[in-house]
């Protein structure tokens, strides 16, 4: 009788294919979607990124605390909290900083610009504390040069030569700007990613 009951709540928790709660966030290699399903009845855990299940724990009786798990070398918490009417809040924690806060400092640490290079759009990624850069994912291999004016980053999109070019915007608070160009063609930056709610 006690197997048909939990059967039958596992059974109604998995009607709805929605995830009880999903960030967007951004990393050196791209944008990467996690997803929380919260069994509010059987304690079910199920976190995904980017499709792919990274964890899933059937019939827990705890139905708070967090839920710790590593991807790309990044900590990643997940907390859950109980709130009045026998509901629960998500927040997600990255290396320490809350989503909000972790969004904000990638922010101000990636410059991303979207490429369409023949038939293909390619995703360029600078990481500005390090100087690597990524196309697509893929951490590239790169040559570091001076102008008269700042510097430069020399790369290559398959066969395409590339550049990310740096400069002083004369403004303190502005500092370095940096400029795309895909065979001396100037790239617009991808607009920032809008910071999605936690639920």
């Amino acid at each position: 009788m006690a197997a048909i009951l939990l059967r039958s709540l596992h059974n109604l928790e998995t009607v709805d294919d929605e995830p009880t709660a999903k960030w967007n966030v951004p990393l050196s290699d791209g944008n990467h979607v996690i997803e929380f399903e919260h069994g509010t009845a059987t304690g079910r855990r199920v976190i995904r990124v980017d499709g792919k299940e990274l964890l899933h724990r059937d019939w827990m009786f705890q139905l708070v605390g967090d839920e710790v798990f590593t991807f790309n070398d990044n900590k990643f918490v997940i907390r859950v909290d109980p709130i009045p009417g026998l509901r629960y809040s998500y927040t997600l924690w990255v290396n320490g900083k809350s989503y909000r806060n972790f969004v904000q400092s990638q922010s101000k640490i990636l410059k991303t610009w979207l490429a369409n290079v023949g038939n293909e759009e390619y995703r360029i990624v600078l990481d500005k504390q390090t100087q690597n850069v990524w196309v697509n994912g893929d951490q590239i291999e790169t040559e570091n040069d001076f102008t008269d004016d700042g510097a430069e980053i020399l790369f290559a999109i398959g066969e395409i030569p590339a550049s990310i070019r740096s400069q002083s915007s004369g403004k303190k608070e502005i500092g370095l700007t940096y400029t795309l160009y895909v065979n001396d063609v100037e790239i617009e930056r991808e607009s920032q990613l809008n910071e999605s709610e936690e639920s």
